[in-house]
């Protein structure tokens, strides 16, 4: 009599032809049901510190190597936080908690375009975050001439033509994004931004070493150290002045409109070629320089810039120095009608667009490569 026998097609199963199921050590399959019912699990997780990422007022980060079983690593970001701020333990360790608890909810928001924070450890009372390491370049980095002279001179004249008209050109003090480029990164910008502010989280600190262009030709927003809860905001803020916005400056209440002013001086940075608010030294300098800023657009901006009108008064929506006057938020920013969509659908019109992540990616593909033969 012949038999058919019935597999569950939907399961993953190991198929050996020809051959009846294999036999299976005993003891071993023990433990396993032991170890899913004790709903338990601790162990060790060993980090090597590769090399210094960076560092700021708040401590340092490293590229560092987490080891698993069987010879796995995985590479992280290891953002390790100095008590040099604080006076005493209990003040670093209330500091560290509203921190954590910040992380947590920064954890959960998924969002592609926002630094994937993993854990929040301490060793010897010392804290630690545990990050993703995102593989690219931060706009910091990137705003250097000698990055695009260097680029220059290892691709053909044809490539270099098409760089300069699409991605990346020399500036006056340090290279200008070209405007359909510029305004692709802020809007992965604005929708990381979008997602932290519908959690109740604000970020504080948007600047262009916070933002790095992933070489998959995204972009991301970094750094979540600062950030905190709309509903616990901390006795102390921290902020970088340059990038800050009037209000901050003031010592006036931070929103979420706050974050939208950092953005947009990161963004006439990255139009202009020049570095925000080049010569001012002091919070009042600052301050004058951020009120008149609107005003000043056409001087600081090229003429591709300040003959559209639609990105213009895209650039005045981020960066008004009353924050009643900048866009309503980060999601209004990327979807009103004078928003950051509208300029690349204009883009598209005019047969101007381009497919911005790709061009993001073949253009840091070159820099590596530049990098990788030096």
């Amino acid at each position: 009599m012949n038999t058919t026998t019935m597999f569950d097609l939907n399961q993953t199963i190991t198929h050996r032809h020809g051959k009846q199921k294999p036999s299976f050590d005993q003891d071993l399959f023990n433990r396993y049901e032991e170890l899913i019912h004790e709903q338990r699990l601790h162990w060790t997780t060993h980090q090597r510190l590769l090399r210094l990422l960076g560092e700021g007022g708040q401590g340092v980060v490293f590229l560092s190597e987490r080891r698993g079983a069987d010879g796995f690593t995985l590479p992280v970001a290891l953002k390790i936080f100095s008590p040099n701020r604080y006076e005493t333990l209990a003040s670093y360790e209330e500091a560290m908690t509203r921190i954590a608890h910040v992380s947590a909810k920064v954890a959960q928001i998924q969002q592609d375009n926002l630094l994937d924070v993993q854990n929040f450890v301490d060793r010897r009372r010392i804290r630690m975050m545990v990050m993703e390491w995102v593989d690219g370049y931060d706009i910091r980095h990137l705003l250097n001439n000698n990055m695009v002279e260097k680029v220059q001179e290892r691709v053909s004249n044809k490539r270099w033509e098409y760089l300069n008209r699409v991605v990346i050109s020399r500036g006056p003090v340090q290279p200008r994004f070209k405007p359909g480029v510029a305004v692709a990164i802020m809007r992965d910008c604005l929708a990381a931004l979008a997602a932290l502010h519908r959690d109740g989280i604000v970020h504080t600190d948007i600047k262009p070493a916070n933002i790095m262009l992933k070489r998959t030709g995204n972009a991301k927003i970094v750094d979540i150290g600062s950030a905190f809860a709309m509903d616990d905001p901390p006795p102390l803020k921290t902020c970088t002045p340059r990038y800050a916005a009037p209000e901050v400056l003031e010592g006036s209440e931070c929103t979420p409109r706050s974050d939208l002013a950092s953005l947009g001086y990161v963004l006439i940075e990255m139009l202009s070629g020049v570095p925000a608010f080049p010569g001012k030294n002091s919070y009042r300098q600052l301050l004058e320089a951020k009120r008149m800023l609107p005003q000043r657009l056409h001087e600081i901006l090229p003429e591709e810039i300040t003959c559209n009108e639609l990105l213009m008064n895209f650039c005045r929506g981020l960066i008004a120095p009353d924050p009643v006057l900048r866009f309503p938020s980060a999601e209004a920013a990327d979807l009103v009608k004078e928003g950051a969509a509208a300029f690349h659908r204009q883009l598209v019109m005019t047969n101007l667009a381009s497919e911005y992540d790709n061009e993001i990616r073949l253009w840091l593909e070159e820099l590596k490569e530049m990098e990788t033969l030096q």
